[in-house]
């Protein structure tokens, strides 16, 4: 608390001097990242706020603070006796920044932000937003570089070659299809998922997500990374020019850019608005590839499968290992994360996890992006549930996987909440759909049931998976969520499914599986299934089958689900027999990779119901 109370005091300071009567910290770096390196997390410095997502706005006498329902509880916590409100995003009443701003800033007033950690999107809205309640924006003003007097350099880590033996595809021949998407005109790439995918390239600049810190401009002609030189080894460099890509230095991209001639293209939500500036003809537009990196090939498909089941006999391995030792005592929510951890370290080609692991014990499980630290951490005890939300990342594929595990007598609420969690996450995991349908269109059949219990979930029910990247990729395209994403689902997507259910105080629950979309069993004329491919099966339907092809998912993720505490008679009959066929596929698949004792106890798990 007194740590923030100096900071706060100290960017009045600078803000009076600059004539500024508020300033807004995102939650986002140059790249727009979801993770992001310690050097721009200004939001969580000048806040004491930890969790991922939230927005800081300060006045020269108030303060407030907007994140969404994973952190209501979190944040609550963390901003106590700050001098921080909290505002809860989409509940009712909670008002937006600009209304907020209009409230506590007369008319005439500046606001300021940063343009490296703002899109161009996001400061052309907040520009008209503001300007409809007289006020001004300036977005030229970094004053952390200043009042962060400690605070952390780029990240140095050196980069490496994703080899095509796990990409499916050399770094020039998506340049060549880039270039054929863009014609005449340059790209700017600040997003670095974009980059490492373009590039087959990975590092380690990003906790659990293995980017590096760099920019990418393609032209009808040529390719050049910004990327700072001490990052790139000799090998790595030799591969680049090999590849058709030359290397400048990551602090002359604003000169280059404005240097260049061509029309230079740039996707608004997520390009800096610093570097957008500085560009003499810009194009706004949507980038190509994002598009191209959503539809994985066959490669890329192979390796997800091998990872999950590396990964699920990991979490096997885990499963066994807590259930069994969590009733001797002793054991906490970092202890059971790090166990996992371990479990999945000894795999091979695991590179770590691709996500800090959310251990959530009992009211801890309510919570829905909980991350254990030794001030929050609590023993987990052999009654309730424990929720784990957590992933792998391996050479061959990302990970991201959900399971809740009993660890002793529940009441009659746990076991409810624990089958309509199952039953969303079987009805929406097992459906079959029409070419053109979106992941909105879908999100229903997770919620239904609960629904007929008045009970609801906030967050999305599923987004894309990188692989060997980011595990939440593509986040703007195909996801499952009650709002709008009008992207199709297609063969060759990846996406997670996770409903949940969360009672502040109790418990909370969640299924996850991460799945492949696919071509339906009858979306050949011979009926027979079609091999998933990176691109939507455009042969002929089955006879009788109108508006197809149809397709559904194929579950990546193959770990079992603790059947004690499930309801049975509140699934229906082809719920029952579904879940059990999942099963029976986890238990053959998984089984020849452990040995008698974690074989065993799988197969007493995986017994039908």
């Amino acid at each position: 608390m007194s740590n923030v109370t100096d900071r706060l005091t100290r960017l009045r300071a600078l803000m009076e001097r600059e004539g500024i009567d508020a300033f807004i910290t995102p939650s986002t770096d140059p790249h727009c990242g979801e993770y992001i390196p310690e050097r721009w997390k200004s939001r969580r410095w000048i806040s004491g706020f930890t969790g991922s997502a939230g927005i800081s706005v300060v006045t020269l006498h108030e303060a407030a603070l907007w994140t969404d329902s994973r952190y209501f509880i979190q944040a609550a916590e963390q901003l106590k006796d700050t001098g921080y409100v909290l505002m809860k995003e989409k509940i009712e009443g909670t008002p937006s920044v600009d209304e907020w701003l209009a409230r506590v800033v007369k008319e005439g007033g500046t606001v300021a932000l940063d343009g490296w950690v703002n899109t161009v999107e996001d400061v052309a809205d907040m520009r008209a937003r503001l300007a409809q309640h007289g006020l001004t924006l300036r977005a030229d003003i970094d004053p952390y570089a200043e009042i962060w007097t400690d605070r952390p350099a780029i990240p140095d880590s050196k980069v490496f070659v994703q080899g095509v033996e796990y990409a499916g595809e050399t770094a020039s021949s998506k340049i060549a299809r880039v270039r054929k998407a863009i014609g005449q005109h340059a790209l700017l790439t600040t997003f670095l998922e974009d980059i490492a995918w373009t590039l087959n390239l990975r590092a380690d600049d990003i906790l659990y997500t293995p980017f590096f810190v760099s920019y990418l401009i393609i032209t009808p002609d040529d390719a050049t990374l910004y990327i700072n030189s001490e990052k790139v080894p000799t090998e790595v460099a030799d591969y680049l020019r090999g590849e058709g890509v030359g290397l400048r230095p990551y602090e002359s991209i604003v000169a280059d850019l404005a240097a260049c001639k061509l029309p230079v293209e740039v996707q608004p939500n997520k390009t800096n608005y610093a570097t957008y500036r500085a560009i003499k003809k810009p194009v706004e537009k949507e980038s190509p590839i994002p598009h191209m990196l959503m539809f994985k090939n066959p490669t890329e498909i192979a390796g997800y499968r091998r990872a999950m089941e590396k990964d699920g006999v990991a979490m096997v391995k885990w499963m066994k290992w807590t259930l069994e030792n969590v009733p001797k005592g002793g054991e906490t929510e970092l202890s059971l994360a790090a166990k996992l951890e371990a479990l999945r370290r000894e795999q091979p080609l695991c590179m770590g996890i691709s996500f800090e692991s959310i251990m959530g014990y009992a009211h801890h499980g309510a919570i829905v992006h909980y991350d254990p630290t030794p001030e929050t951490d609590i023993e987990v005890k052999p009654e309730g549930l424990l929720l784990i939300d957590s992933g792998g990342q391996y050479l061959d594929g990302t990970t991201d996987i959900t399971r809740t595990l009993p660890l002793g007598p529940l009441t009659r609420q746990m076991r409810r909440d624990y089958t309509l969690v199952l039953k969303g996450w079987i009805n929406l995991g097992r459906a079959t759909f029409p070419r053109g349908t979106n992941g909105t269109q879908l999100d229903t059949l997770a919620r239904m049931d609960m629904w007929r219990y008045g009970i609801n979930y906030l967050h999305g029910t599923g987004h894309g998976v990188g692989q060997f990247m980011s595990v939440h990729e593509n986040i703007d395209l195909h996801q499952f969520r009650m709002q709008w994403r009008p992207t199709p689902l297609l063969p060759g997507m990846i996406i997670t499914v996770e409903p949940g259910i969360y009672i502040e105080g109790s418990h909370g629950v969640r299924h996850e599986d991460t799945m492949l979309v696919v071509n339906a069993n009858f979306a050949g004329p011979d009926g027979k299934a079609v091999e998933p491919t990176a691109q939507p099966y455009d042969g002929p339907v089955a006879e009788g089958i109108t508006f197809g092809p149809y397709y559904t998912f194929e579950h990546l993720t193959v770990c079992p689900i603790i059947t004690s505490p499930i309801l049975t008679d509140m699934l229906t009959e082809e719920e029952r027999s579904w879940f059990n066929r999942y099963q029976q596929t986890v238990f053959d698949r998984l089984s020849p990779h452990l040995d008698e004792e974690h074989r065993n106890w799988l197969y007493e798990v995986t017994r039908p119901i």
